[in-house]
């Protein structure tokens, strides 16, 4: 095997081998213990300016609306508050071409309640608890009260209904929220526990269906700029446009993410990502795994390598 071959894990040889699989870059790297949780103390760098405006937001307890290109870090930012302020895991919303406000907030499997009501009357057992059935979303469990507040990322709301931002405003305003399943309940049945969306689990007690936050939640909403927002909606908004790198940040981003030994002899793929880098061409990571490869031992300069690690994030592929 030649030096150069070293990096290849797979060859296409149509030989089967086992192969020992080398560490994963610091940012493809999952915590142990909870499943689907990555880990989220990556270092974050953000200019005095763009912090500044974070500040504001915390103080007006207004959720903060953050726009820039792809790659330029708008949602990793909610982690990055919520670490530092020792807020708790974040609760994400990502929002889609499908998603509604309600779903947000809480679900409530009625026909599983069914189906367990059911069961239980054939066994001659009492009925299920409707708390069972009913759990928060991330933005009803954002609102539970609590002294100290969570981070809530709502994430590329512009891909939503355009009539969902509206929808949200209401309960921006308020902080709380209605669940008519609970609100219906007999009087003897006023408090119910119901499941959440965080990520470390547990129950919180819903007293009469409503849902009302003590502190209103930090609530970071990234958008990419496919669509306005109504002004009303931007009105309660503080807005933040995070802008693209430039060659000094982006040295400081390599070497927070991989060591200040990882800025030596990269800077042709530094100048490389810089010329062909237009508005919302590539993204920051990019530049990341290109570095990761090349000090891993990958050859860069192969046909074809260094092409599929920068590709356009825009046009057909």
């Amino acid at each position: 095997m030649t030096q150069d071959d070293g990096w290849r894990l797979f060859r296409g040889d149509r030989t089967a081998r086992e192969v020992d699989f080398p560490e994963a870059p610091p940012w493809r790297q999952f915590a142990h213990g909870t499943p689907g949780t990555r880990v989220r103390h990556r270092p974050y760098l953000i200019g005095r300016t763009e912090a500044d405006v974070v500040s504001a937001a915390l103080h007006l307890r207004r959720p903060l609306l953050v726009t820039g290109h792809p790659g330029t870090g708008k949602s990793s930012l909610a982690h990055a508050v919520a670490h530092e302020l020792s807020l708790g895991p974040v609760l994400q919303w990502p929002v889609n071409s499908r998603s509604v406000l309600k779903d947000a907030l809480y679900g409530y499997d009625a026909i599983g309640r069914l189906r367990e009501t059911h069961l239980r009357q054939e066994r001659g057992g009492p009925e299920p608890d409707i708390g069972t059935f009913v759990r928060l979303g991330p933005l009803g469990t954002a609102l539970v009260p609590r002294e100290r507040p969570r981070v809530l990322l709502v994430d590329e709301l512009d891909k939503g209904d355009v009539d969902l931002p509206n929808d949200l405003l209401t309960v921006f305003e308020e902080g709380e929220f209605e669940i008519p399943e609970l609100s219906r309940l007999p009087e003897a049945q006023s408090e119910v526990p119901v499941l959440t969306h965080d990520p470390e689990g547990g129950r919180v007690t819903v007293t009469r269906g409503v849902v009302r936050c003590r502190e209103f939640p930090v609530v970071v909403i990234t958008s990419n700029g496919e669509r306005d927002f109504p002004p009303a909606f931007l009105r309660r908004c503080v807005r933040l446009n995070l802008p693209d790198p430039d060659e000094e940040r982006l040295r400081d981003i390599v070497a927070a993410h991989l060591g200040d030994g990882a800025l030596s002899d990269v800077d042709d793929l530094l100048y490389a990502f810089l010329n062909r880098r237009a508005p919302g061409e590539l993204a920051t990571d990019q530049l990341l795994n290109a570095v990761f490869l090349r000090k891993g031992g990958v050859n860069l300069d192969a046909e074809g390598l260094l092409d599929a690690v920068l590709h356009r994030l825009g046009g057909t592929v």
